[in-house]
């Protein structure tokens, strides 16, 4: 499903303008990303949770040309959803009758 499909969606089952619906997605998607880029986790109870995961210093290897190359400590977002969440998907009779086809 792409963001167009979701502001679809959503302004179907709301009955909201698809403009007024594609200005609020954006808008929590610009809070998401300016968020997390200045820190901060973003907790959305039942849902789950967009966090900064740190990753440590290593040293990898570039193979084509036999050197090895030091990658600095550094962050990417991650998520991880709620135990709700998780439960709706793993009970989903849609799903499960997809994976099975």
């Amino acid at each position: 499903m792409t963001k167009a499909e979701v502001i679809s969606e959503i302004a179907d089952k709301t009955g909201i303008e698809k403009a007024d619906v594609q200005a609020t997605v954006e808008a929590f998607f610009k809070v998401v990303k300016d968020s997390m880029s200045n820190g901060n986790n973003i907790y959305v109870r039942g849902f789950g949770s967009f966090i900064n995961k740190k990753r440590a210093k290593k040293v990898a290897r570039n193979i084509s040309k036999n050197t090895s190359i030091i990658i600095d400590e550094h962050f990417v977002p991650s998520f991880k959803p709620s135990k709700s969440f998780v439960q709706k998907i793993k009970n989903s009779k849609k799903i499960k009758s997809e994976v099975v086809s």
